[in-house]
């Protein structure tokens, strides 16, 4: 595996999705959809026959062939259509309840070439989220031929789309786990191909970048210093901190905290580890910088933090705060 490689699980390993809304849809005929901006990521997957995707204020519609996937990272608004066209009915009148972990069936029109795909809003805890993350564009096309040299994600999109036919006891589960799959697996096609043009994701490749990179997301728990890092990067402190703000966008320290506070996120709204020991897990020897530091970044106390969590329901798992 390479160093890219490398970086690019750690980067994506805290990134999960805990629910997924799904549809299929089947449109015939002159059809288009505008969808609004979404806090979560959206999946078009092309079933068959084409279709294009456009922004609002852009008159460069990308289209969509049978076989093509499109991801949306940023649930960024735009509209689906069989053609570009200036005007289109909003999503809301077609579905206008889009519940996490249900699904639904669409169909548009009555005559012409049918057209079917697979869309899902896919709902992701913001904590989770990694830095790098934002760097991503509004929309992510792999195309086919593209999609063939990835087997794994291949099967994992011919697995989901059988299972989303289906209704058997599970399939909500699965369906969900199985976004997933294709969720991770397309963001780590596309940083690979966008890591050279754009400055945040060429940190990936820089020999000394990713390997301080590396160090901050594997071992958040060390006393790293601005010092102990750039020996890691192998280069000088000044050339590192320099490069890092750079190809990052923010100081390694500020990135460092940024690791640790939504690790410490994660151990707070899902395990019951002990309030106590959740500093040294995270990399801190004093409680109190621990709370500055969370509070700062979540405007909240941890132990507040983990109260909301608990009253929302999310999952709690037990004795899960092991690095």
């Amino acid at each position: 595996m390479s160093r890219v490689d490398d970086t690019l699980s750690d980067l994506l390993m805290p990134l999960r999705l805990h629910s997924v809304f799904h549809s299929r849809w089947l449109a015939r005929g002159p059809w288009a959809i505008q969808g609004q901006d979404e806090s979560c990521a959206i999946i078009h997957y092309i079933l068959r026959n084409d279709c294009c995707v456009s922004f609002p204020g852009d008159s460069s519609p990308v289209t969509l062939r049978e076989g093509d996937l499109a991801v949306f990272p940023h649930g960024t608004g735009h509209t689906i259509a069989d053609r570009a066209v200036p005007l289109a009915p909003s999503l809301d009148t077609v579905l206008p309840e889009r519940r996490p972990g249900a699904s639904g069936i669409v169909e548009i029109g009555s005559s012409g070439p049918e057209t079917e795909l697979i869309c899902g809003s896919l709902h992701y805890d913001a904590v989770s989220k990694p830095p790098v993350y934002a760097a991503l564009p509004d929309v992510i096309v792999l195309e086919r031929d593209m999609l063939a040299k990835e087997p794994l994600l291949m099967r994992t999109l011919e697995s989901l789309t059988a299972e989303t036919a289906r209704r058997q006891p599970g399939s909500q589960l699965i369906v969900t786990r199985a976004f997933e799959m294709v969720f991770v697996l397309s963001l780590r096609v596309a940083l690979e191909q966008l890591a050279e043009s754009s400055p945040e994701l060429h940190a990936l490749r820089h020999p000394g970048i990713s390997k301080a990179l590396l160090a901050i997301y594997r071992e958040y728990a060390e006393p790293w210093t601005i010092d102990s890092l750039s020996r890691q990067a192998g280069m000088s402190r000044s050339a590192f901190t320099k490069t890092f703000r750079e190809l990052v966008g923010e100081g390694p320290g500020q990135h460092l905290t940024k690791r640790r506070m939504q690790k410490a996120a994660t151990l707070l709204s899902e395990t019951t580890v002990p309030l106590a020991t959740i500093p040294e897990l995270v990399g801190y020897q004093s409680s109190v910088g621990f709370h500055l530091a969370f509070r700062k970044m979540f405007d909240l106390p941890p132990g507040e933090f983990r109260r909301q969590a608990q009253e929302s329901g999310t999952r709690v798992l037990e004795g899960a705060g092991r690095r």
